[in-house]
């Protein structure tokens, strides 16, 4: 056991130092982590920014000025949503206190649901329609867990605050010294795996790069083009829409969520016309993605079969969240590099 230890007391003590560091930063490895994911994705782009550049400037601006432009890319929507979601708000408290005061009346589209739409309408004029029973039904709802979902969303809010922070500083320091870090990196797992170990990396870093590329540029091309269908259907929040189906577009099946729930909703309207071409516009869209492009960008960039793809994809989001997305398809890249390496078709070669 002595000779054991001594033999490796340099890589239990660098693997003590890891566990130790990964303890102490624990709490900012979902950032770290999407940092990279960040960095790596739009590599190509900014190496081409960077050539538009004056020389000595490239260094320090061209990683602040893409930093930049990566942090409003992702800031301009999320301060967009929380505008929307005080908006709405603001209107919904303004519907509450009508109601109280005069009564809600059921809307026209609630009796034309199906099935279910003479008991919802029932229902809504016995609770909501007149003022005492608006009143009653409202004291009925437990305003400390009003508070207490309140609270939860600002604590959620701030956390995710906190967390883009430390991405975006962290993805500037990966811009100025990414190039360094890579050779030092590929150094690094060359010398204590060996060179399947560097080509294992780069085979992570394309299924990386492919994966943003399909499920982030297609999911966004899925929302504008829904939140263009939105628009001509006569839904109001086109844009809101189009934005929460692009983003409900990057996880596989899930598309079809929004643009499903707007159809209904033109339904209830009456406007079974716009609802059917919305829906039938939508389903060829998600088809057409789903099917033709996400593949051909993911499949070949990441040179592995779509179906581990998708499982890499589903895998992830299940076991790592929204980061899982992009690290679940990198870590299927590699394990099937090295089952290419342990086949007997490669050994022969």
């Amino acid at each position: 056991m002595i000779d054991f230890l001594q033999r490796n007391a340099r890589f239990i003590a660098a693997a003590g130092l890891v566990l130790l560091g990964g303890w102490i930063v624990h709490g900012f490895l979902a950032a770290l982590a999407w940092a990279v994911v960040i960095a790596i994705a739009p590599w190509p782009l900014y190496e081409r920014f960077l050539q538009r550049l004056p020389e000595s400037h490239r260094e320090t601006w061209g990683c602040i000025l893409f930093t930049l432009f990566i942090g409003s890319m992702l800031l301009i929507p999320l301060a967009y949503a929380i505008l929307q979601v005080g908006y709405e708000t603001r209107v919904l408290l303004g519907v509450l206190n009508e109601a109280q005061k005069n009564g809600l009346p059921a809307p026209v589209w609630l009796g034309r649901l199906p099935f279910a739409g003479e008991w919802a309408a029932a229902w809504w004029n016995n609770n909501l329609a007149n003022p005492g029973a608006t009143a009653d039904f409202l004291l009925q709802i437990n305003s400390g867990i009003t508070v207490e979902w309140a609270r939860i969303f600002g604590k959620q809010l701030a956390h995710r605050l906190v967390t883009l922070a430390v991405t975006l500083t962290t993805l500037y320091f990966l811009y100025r010294d990414g190039s360094k870090l890579a050779l030092e990196f590929a150094g690094a797992v060359r010398r204590f795996v060996g060179e399947n170990g560097e080509r294992y990396s780069a085979h992570m870093v394309s299924a990386i790069r492919a994966t943003v590329n399909g499920l982030v540029l297609v999911g966004l091309a899925e929302g504008v083009l829904l939140a263009i269908g939105y628009k001509l259907a006569g839904l109001e929040h086109a844009a809101l829409l189009g934005t929460l189906t692009g983003l409900f577009a990057m996880i596989p099946f899930a598309a079809p969520v929004v643009f499903g729930g707007a159809s209904l909703v033109l339904l209830a309207q009456g406007n079974v016309t716009a609802a059917a071409l919305l829906f039938s516009f939508g389903a060829l869209v998600l088809f057409v993605a789903d099917h033709f492009v996400r593949p051909a960008l993911i499949s070949g960039g990441a040179r592995l079969p779509f179906l581990w793809v998708l499982l890499g994809i589903l895998g992830g989001l299940e076991t790592l969240g929204l980061l899982g997305l992009f690290i679940g398809p990198a870590i299927m890249a590699a394990l099937i590099s090295v089952w290419r390496d342990c086949t007997p078709a490669q050994a022969a070669n």
